[in-house]
Protein backbone atom coordinates (compact mmCIF):
# COMPACT_ATOMS: atom_id res chain seq x y z
CA UNK A 1 0.00 0.00 0.00
CA UNK A 2 2.97 2.44 -1.07
CA UNK A 3 2.12 6.35 -1.26
CA UNK A 4 -2.24 5.20 -0.42
CA UNK A 5 -4.04 7.85 1.59
CA UNK A 6 -4.32 7.18 5.72
CA UNK A 7 -6.97 8.70 7.34
CA UNK A 8 -6.74 12.36 7.64
CA UNK A 9 -5.61 12.69 4.03
CA UNK A 10 -1.90 11.98 5.09
CA UNK A 11 0.24 9.63 2.92
CA UNK A 12 1.15 6.24 4.58
CA UNK A 13 4.75 7.33 3.61
CA UNK A 14 6.42 10.67 5.35
CA UNK A 15 9.64 12.23 4.65
CA UNK A 16 12.77 9.67 3.82
CA UNK A 17 10.33 6.57 3.31
CA UNK A 18 9.90 6.88 7.03
CA UNK A 19 6.31 5.23 8.20
CA UNK A 20 4.74 5.16 11.88
CA UNK A 21 5.86 1.86 12.00
CA UNK A 22 9.85 2.36 11.48
CA UNK A 23 9.55 5.70 13.76
CA UNK A 24 8.06 3.19 16.78
CA UNK A 25 10.56 0.80 16.30
CA UNK A 26 13.66 3.50 15.95
CA UNK A 27 11.91 4.78 18.81
CA UNK A 28 12.03 1.77 21.25
CA UNK A 29 15.99 1.43 20.17
CA UNK A 30 16.82 4.82 20.80
CA UNK A 31 15.18 4.35 24.39
CA UNK A 32 17.26 0.77 25.14
CA UNK A 33 20.22 2.60 24.12
CA UNK A 34 19.91 5.47 26.08
CA UNK A 35 19.07 3.59 28.92
CA UNK A 36 15.97 4.19 31.80
CA UNK A 37 18.68 6.82 33.73
CA UNK A 38 18.93 9.42 30.94
CA UNK A 39 15.89 8.82 29.27
CA UNK A 40 13.82 11.11 31.13
CA UNK A 41 16.22 14.30 30.57
CA UNK A 42 16.38 13.33 26.41
CA UNK A 43 13.03 13.49 26.78
CA UNK A 44 12.41 16.79 28.08
CA UNK A 45 14.99 18.24 25.93
CA UNK A 46 13.18 16.56 23.04
CA UNK A 47 10.39 18.68 24.29
CA UNK A 48 11.65 21.77 24.23
CA UNK A 49 12.90 21.33 20.99
CA UNK A 50 9.77 20.48 19.67
CA UNK A 51 7.78 23.32 21.29
CA UNK A 52 10.62 25.74 20.58
CA UNK A 53 10.37 24.39 16.68
CA UNK A 54 6.66 24.93 16.97
CA UNK A 55 6.76 28.25 18.29
CA UNK A 56 9.56 28.96 15.32
CA UNK A 57 6.83 28.12 12.93
CA UNK A 58 3.91 30.03 14.17
CA UNK A 59 6.04 33.31 14.46
CA UNK A 60 6.61 32.48 10.55
CA UNK A 61 3.33 32.11 9.83
CA UNK A 62 2.33 35.46 11.29
CA UNK A 63 4.95 37.13 10.06
CA UNK A 64 4.41 35.83 6.18
CA UNK A 65 0.40 37.11 7.36
CA UNK A 66 1.27 40.16 8.46
CA UNK A 67 3.35 40.94 5.35
CA UNK A 68 2.12 39.19 2.45
CA UNK A 69 -2.09 39.65 3.43
CA UNK A 70 -4.78 37.20 3.23
CA UNK A 71 -5.38 37.27 -0.49
CA UNK A 72 -1.88 35.93 -1.38
CA UNK A 73 -2.05 33.63 -4.61
CA UNK A 74 0.28 30.37 -3.52
CA UNK A 75 0.63 29.08 -7.19
CA UNK A 76 3.02 32.34 -7.90
CA UNK A 77 4.95 31.64 -4.89
CA UNK A 78 5.26 27.62 -5.70
CA UNK A 79 8.90 26.90 -6.52
CA UNK A 80 8.06 23.94 -8.65
CA UNK A 81 7.10 26.52 -11.37
CA UNK A 82 11.04 26.70 -11.89
CA UNK A 83 11.57 23.15 -12.62
CA UNK A 84 13.39 22.92 -16.06
CA UNK A 85 12.11 19.74 -17.14
CA UNK A 86 8.41 21.71 -16.62
CA UNK A 87 9.70 24.88 -18.29
CA UNK A 88 10.80 22.60 -21.31
CA UNK A 89 7.86 20.37 -21.29
CA UNK A 90 5.83 23.30 -21.24
CA UNK A 91 7.75 25.42 -24.13
CA UNK A 92 7.41 22.15 -26.22
CA UNK A 93 3.99 22.11 -25.23
CA UNK A 94 3.05 25.33 -26.28
CA UNK A 95 4.22 25.46 -29.69
CA UNK A 96 1.31 25.67 -32.10
CA UNK A 97 1.59 22.62 -35.06
CA UNK A 98 2.19 23.70 -38.66
CA UNK A 99 -0.12 23.46 -40.82
CA UNK A 100 -0.39 19.93 -42.56
CA UNK A 101 0.76 19.45 -45.71
CA UNK A 102 -0.91 17.17 -47.84
CA UNK A 103 0.97 13.16 -48.29
CA UNK A 104 2.31 13.59 -51.52
CA UNK A 105 1.30 10.88 -54.26
CA UNK A 106 3.11 7.56 -53.95
CA UNK A 107 5.07 6.05 -56.53
CA UNK A 108 3.78 2.23 -57.64
CA UNK A 109 5.86 0.01 -56.68
CA UNK A 110 7.16 -2.60 -58.32
CA UNK A 111 7.78 -6.35 -56.53
CA UNK A 112 11.84 -7.19 -56.50
CA UNK A 113 12.63 -9.48 -59.34
CA UNK A 114 14.37 -12.81 -57.72
CA UNK A 115 17.69 -13.57 -58.04
CA UNK A 116 18.75 -16.41 -59.85
CA UNK A 117 21.93 -17.99 -59.03
CA UNK A 118 24.90 -17.19 -60.89
CA UNK A 119 23.92 -13.63 -61.01
CA UNK A 120 25.42 -10.63 -59.38
CA UNK A 121 23.01 -8.51 -57.07
CA UNK A 122 23.38 -5.01 -57.66
CA UNK A 123 26.21 -2.65 -55.51
CA UNK A 124 25.41 0.88 -54.43
CA UNK A 125 28.84 2.25 -53.60
CA UNK A 126 27.37 5.32 -51.60
CA UNK A 127 25.86 2.71 -49.07
CA UNK A 128 28.44 1.70 -47.52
Amino acid sequence: MRGTARRGGYPEEMIFGLTIEKLVVIGVIAALLVGPDRLPRYAAMLAQLLGRGRELLGTARERMKDELGDDVDWRTLDPRQYDPRRIIREALLDDVPPPARPAPARATLTPPTPFTPGTIPPFDSEAT
